[in-house]
């Protein structure tokens, strides 16, 4: 996680209300508290999300999760998720080419995909060499972060 994805992060959470956010990857884990009066919100868990025990004693008593159908899709595929929230585009401008098309291969390093993200234009690099299977939004479409966007079956 970069900068700034964690200077947003504090930005969502501030606005959204909520008193704590805790996220922890392999070698990095953040948590954002603020001073807000508790706020009651009703969320659905992803489908590979999973709480850790510390986590779940801080979650409100009144949150409210409902399991989400698994992909349809084949075990095979990686889903190649959003890294940010933001606006989803394509191509660098609507008179380009996309950058990738269904049946496209690329490799590690090639441009899959710009989201703007507070009036900056964050060109989203593949960390996986594959060939795009399904594109799971749709063009200039608002992206949450971790919001699934591509399947690859990966090479």
């Amino acid at each position: 996680m970069d900068i700034k994805q964690i200077q947003e992060l504090i930005k969502f959470v501030s606005r959204s209300g909520v008193n704590e956010v805790a996220i922890e990857q392999k070698d990095f884990k953040i948590t954002i508290k603020t001073n807000q009066a508790p706020t009651v919100i009703n969320t659905i868990a992803p489908a590979t999300a999973t709480v850790l025990p510390a986590a779940a004693a801080a979650l409100p008593a009144a949150i409210e999760t409902k399991p989400v159908d698994p992909v349809d899709e084949s075990s095979k595929y990686v889903t190649i998720k959003s890294p940010m929230i933001g606006t989803f585009y394509r191509s660098s401008s609507p008179d380009k080419p996309s950058f990738l098309n269904v049946g496209d291969e690329f490799s590690v390093g090639k441009v899959i995909c710009i989201i703007e993200a507070m009036k900056l234009f964050n060109e989203i690099e593949s960390e996986i060499s594959g060939r795009i299977v399904k594109v799971l939004v749709d063009n200039a479409s608002p992206v949450e972060y971790d919001q699934p966007l591509f399947l690859v079956e990966p090479m």
